[in-house]
């Protein structure tokens, strides 16, 4: 039995239908907001947003805040059409057009192919390990996560449990850092600076400047995609119908990127539904919104502690080397080999899930809609060879002498953020018009979305505006 949606410009595509599986307890549904944090908690958290904070100061903080209120609704109406489709969003938004995957695709890959991430982590190990060089550090580590990942049988949960142990160590740091080196009275001026501060800009901020770190605060551009991925192998709703993404080499199951699922619209599907979706928003509420709501404003706080009114730092990773320098000086020495450890391996973390990231969008994409018919090209083994690819080509950038690790994540945000704008606005047609009616998008969270397409807009285009003025 099976149901046809009808796209424009599009035959009628089937879905099959299937009845909703029972709600798992909401512990059991902890893990996709952790990845999702855990590959975020890098460049916004620990590089971008306390850069920028040492620089204009705490006056940004309204902005951290109101961003990661714009993501908390857009990556739920992600979670929204998996869960009541077993589908990705990339797989859906093809379903109309397959332009728009091939734009998305190129938009992750122009976003993720500079390895700034992995630049900055491998920086921060050199002032750990008193030297080096990070280009090669770099590419050594980059090698490492492709290996790992190719060996893992089950993808999904190997970047869950690294995420998860680097979520901990980065809390852990917070932890020490509240109570050792951020004083009473900055925590008092952030609170009054995030009220007061609303819809200023500080001087001495660009708005490509604020571009990026609008697209690196949280999640952010191609990233925020990936979560109809990591929600299917986690068995949320009608993704429980779909195989997971299994290693060619170490596993058997193949994962097949063109079903979709629909469920009758009974009065247990809809109670399903109902359980369903209230897990879904605290598991994100909890694990994404309030873990990086905590991490930009201590690390902002920190570095507004220790780095603010210095005429002496750099526009890159260096100025995390001089905050470790001010908090071994003012706390103790064991503090800055602690702070630099965590942030190398905060940011190769986040380097190992961007380049899932892309593998995912990637494979789902090509296989459902160029490769549905292959037996060679299963979607694991196009996972693999676009994940060795980025690598290949990403340390290719660096060796061709394109290393400074603040404008590979400048070039990486602001494309987030244009690609999160695009998207916003795909997935409010998609929510509206391919979902069964009772779960569709609609009243406060619509209203939400329309917001979030005038903010990510509104400064997009305030940038192009500002580049046409200076050229």
């Amino acid at each position: 039995m099976s149901q046809h949606t009808t796209s424009p410009g599009r035959p009628a595509e089937p879905a099959a239908v299937r009845d909703l599986p029972e709600p798992m307890p909401l512990r059991r549904m902890v893990g996709p907001g952790i990845v999702a944090v855990g590959i975020g908690m890098a460049a916004g958290e620990i590089i971008l947003w306390p850069y920028l904070t040492s620089i204009g100061g705490l006056g940004l903080l309204w902005l951290a805040l109101a961003t990661l209120v714009v993501q908390l609704v857009i990556n739920m109406e992600i979670e929204r059409y998996t869960l009541a489709t077993g589908q990705t969003v990339v797989a859906g938004f093809s379903r109309w057009w397959k332009g728009w995957g091939v734009l998305i695709c190129l938009a992750g890959a122009f976003q993720y192919v500079w390895p700034g991430w992995a630049t900055s982590g491998s920086t921060v190990f050199t002032y750990l390990a008193g030297g080096g060089d990070p280009v090669w550090i770099t590419v050594g580590v980059l090698v490492a996560i492709g290996a790992l990942l190719t060996l893992s049988k089950v993808i999904y949960r190997t970047v869950e449990r690294v995420e998860a142990v680097k979520v901990a160590l980065t809390l852990f740091f917070l932890a020490v850092a509240a109570v050792f080196v951020i004083s009473l009275s900055t925590w008092g001026e952030g609170a009054e600076k995030t009220v007061t501060g609303f819809g200023r800009i500080p001087d001495g901020i660009t708005f490509t400047m604020i571009l990026s770190a609008l697209g690196a605060a949280g999640a952010g551009g191609v990233h925020n995609l990936v979560l109809s991925n990591w929600i299917r192998d986690k068995r949320y709703g009608m993704g429980a119908h779909v195989p997971r993404l299994i290693s060619p080499i170490t596993g058997r199951e193949e994962a097949a990127g063109g079903d979709r699922f629909t469920f009758p619209e009974t009065a247990e599907n809809l109670a399903r539904w109902r359980v369903w979706w209230k897990r879904a928003n605290v598991e994100h509420f909890v694990t994404f919104f309030l873990v990086c709501l905590v991490t930009i404003s201590v690390m902002s706080l920190l570095a507004y502690e220790t780095l603010f009114g210095r005429g002496d730092l750099e526009s890159g990773p260096s100025f995390l080397r001089v905050q470790g320098e001010v908090m071994a000086a003012e706390v103790g020495e064991w503090l800055k080999p602690l702070f630099f450890a965590i942030a190398a391996v905060s940011l190769w973390a986040a380097a190992m899930g961007l380049l899932d990231v892309i593998g995912r969008v990637a494979s789902d994409f090509l296989r459902r809609n160029y490769l549905a018919g292959s037996a060679r090209w299963t979607e694991s083994r196009l996972y693999l060879a676009v994940v060795w690819a980025e690598i290949v080509l990403g340390s290719a950038i660096l060796l061709a002498g394109f290393d400074q690790p603040i404008a590979l994540l400048l070039v990486s945000t602001c494309a987030a953020s244009v690609v999160t704008l695009l998207y916003s606005i795909l997935l409010v047609r998609l929510n509206t018009r391919d979902l069964p009616g009772a779960v569709r998008i609609r009243g406060v969270r619509l209203a939400g979305m329309v917001i979030a397409i005038a903010f990510y807009g509104f400064f997009a285009l305030a940038m192009v505006i500002t580049q046409i003025q200076d050229l």
